[in-house]
């Protein structure tokens, strides 16, 4: 599949189901799961059972069905591979097994949602001599927005029709509980105060209002990439500006990061970077019921012991020239998903070892089964999309690059600096590959209303 053959304006309802094998595993036992479901609201005394087993296999199946764009742009992904050039600086993808009596391995993803969509220019074809020079004859990359256009996600998805059936047929369910409480309170089968379905709605309501804001900001931040006229290097001006490109390196070059400082862990050619050490401790949890009877459990999470991040300047091009980025100006900066993670039974050193089971002990009261070291990163060669602040550069900083500022965007640089209604911003990917992956404004806006007025209408049941 081609981008030319995919309709980026989806326009009112697109049916969109999953891409990977296992998400359709999945996604089938949940449309059995609605079947059955279905099946058991027809029998008699099985509406309880039915709205349920239903409702929470809409649920599974809204989970796991992808926004109105991904699966296609996964294809045309797929089918266009990108230079090998290219290729050799990215990481080895997929699992690898390090030592297996030490239990050490890796995995790095094999898809990775921010990467390239179309083809990009490998390193071979970068002009060396003049990172500010356009690529051949100055036209745009191939997935830059003025060549493939803004993206706008279906108005409702097979996500959110799921969505709305979850809470449509939950909150009927939830209101027949309430219900039949009631009715063992009147009857004298149970007391008031051992019920507990009349803090449902209330649970209800705070579930929405929460789903509610947060679909509000990322309604915002998602109207700002659309509404936003994407600058050309080339014809950028002073102000603020929306810029996608790829990552080159700038006067700074680049940083190879030894993650934890252990050379085993390398991830090359960084201009952004976060990594995370963590370790997995398990306690004993002991719980007491009303009756007295005790109940022992084992409770595992993960818990950071140290990170770090760092950065320089890189350079963003977008085929029609090579602008300055300032990254360390930028306070948010999303880097996408991992690029590798590594684990391992035991810590690097002993004294880290002794240290994170002291910890675990003392404070925890467990022990540390696993270690793992996760990396973020933007590299070079990546795709990049930012909403910035272009501010001119001073005399001593061409001075120091040898730049007669004779062309205009040699001249400026970007910085991480808000103006009115633009919150400055990186992002790992293009302006295609991020929108691509997101719900609409409905879907963000409309589902968490619905879910507060379920649960409005239900304290009526009380």
């Amino acid at each position: 599949m081609s981008l030319e053959n995919v309709n980026l304006d989806r326009g009112f309802f697109h049916f969109t189901k999953p891409y990977h094998w296992l998400g359709w595993i999945v996604w089938i036992f949940a449309l059995l799961m609605i079947v059955f479901g279905v099946v058991m609201l027809s029998l008699e005394g099985g509406l309880l059972t039915g709205g349920l087993v239903a409702a929470f296999g809409f649920l599974l199946m809204a989970l796991l069905s992808p926004a109105s764009l991904e699966a296609d742009l996964h294809k045309v992904r797929k089918n266009a591979p990108q230079p090998d050039d290219l290729e050799e600086e990215a990481l080895k993808n997929g699992y690898e097994l390090e030592s297996w009596f030490f239990g050490r391995s890796s995995y790095s993803p094999t898809n990775d949602p921010n990467d390239w969509i179309l083809p990009a220019p490998g390193p071979s074809t970068w002009n060396k001599e003049d990172r500010y020079a356009p690529d051949g004859d100055g036209t745009p990359l191939p997935e830059h927005p003025s060549k493939v256009g803004t993206p706008r996600p279906a108005t409702f998805s097979t996500f959110g029709i799921c969505m709305f059936m979850f809470i449509l047929l939950a909150s009927i369910s939830v209101g027949m509980l309430m219900v039949d409480q009631q009715t063992a309170i009147d009857n004298g089968e149970i007391l008031d105060e051992d019920a507990g379905m009349e803090y449902a709605p209330i649970a209800i309501t705070i579930v929405g209002l929460i789903w509610l804001l947060l679909g509000f900001f990322q309604h915002k931040r998602q109207q700002q990439m659309i509404d936003t006229p994407t600058s050309l290097v080339r014809s950028v001006a002073v102000g603020s500006a929306e810029l996608v490109g790829q990552v080159r390196p700038a006067h700074e070059q680049w940083i190879n990061v030894v993650v934890d400082g252990n050379p085993r862990r390398v991830i090359p050619g960084c201009v952004e970077f976060s990594w995370e050490y963590e370790v997995y401790v398990c306690r004993q949890v002991t719980t007491t019921d009303s009756e007295g009877n005790q109940t022992t459990k084992e409770e595992c999470t993960w818990r950071t012991v140290r990170s770090d991040k760092g950065g320089v300047p890189f350079m963003l091009h977008d085929g029609t020239g090579g602008i300055r980025v300032e990254s360390n100006t930028f306070n948010k900066k999303s880097l996408g998903n991992f690029v590798k993670r590594w684990t391992s039974n035991h810590a690097d050193t002993l004294r880290d070892h002794f240290q994170t089971e002291f910890a675990a002990r003392l404070f925890r009261d467990g022990d540390v089964r696993k270690h793992r070291w996760t990396a973020y990163a933007l590299r070079i060669g990546n795709p990049v999309y930012l909403l910035g602040m272009v501010k001119p550069r001073s005399q001593s900083e061409l001075a120091a690059e040898n730049i007669d500022g004779t062309i205009g965007h040699t001249t400026i640089s970007v910085h991480g600096e808000d103006s009115p209604g633009m919150k400055a911003n990186i992002q790992r990917g293009t302006e295609l590959a991020n929108l691509g992956r997101i719900l609409s404004s409905a879907e963000l806006l409309i589902l968490p209303i619905v879910c507060v007025l379920a649960g409005i209408l239900l304290f009526a049941v009380l």
